[in-house]
């Protein structure tokens, strides 16, 4: 089993910065130009923000399970020799 990891580039790195950057203005420019109310486009800025914020958790829970279980059986593969 190969243990290496590739590390992204900083290109790539710098465009998931600047794309989540231009994501993120371009919703709170459409929220603010939206015709609502200030409660309408606080509970939408609400939604989207725990919508944001669930997905960063869930992704993190999710790859901890995949670390964790290659981990496990890096351990037991170890152990068994």
């Amino acid at each position: 089993m190969n243990d290496s990891f590739q590390k992204h580039s900083s290109t790539w790195v710098s465009f998931s910065y600047i794309s989540f950057g231009a994501a993120a203005f371009m919703l709170v420019l459409g929220i603010w130009m939206m015709p609502l109310d200030l409660w309408g486009k606080g509970y939408l800025a609400m939604g989207i923000l725990m919508l944001v914020q669930t997905t960063v958790n869930m992704t993190k829970t999710l790859r901890d399970n995949v670390e964790s279980e290659k981990l496990i059986v890096k351990f037991n593969r170890d152990s068994d020799n």
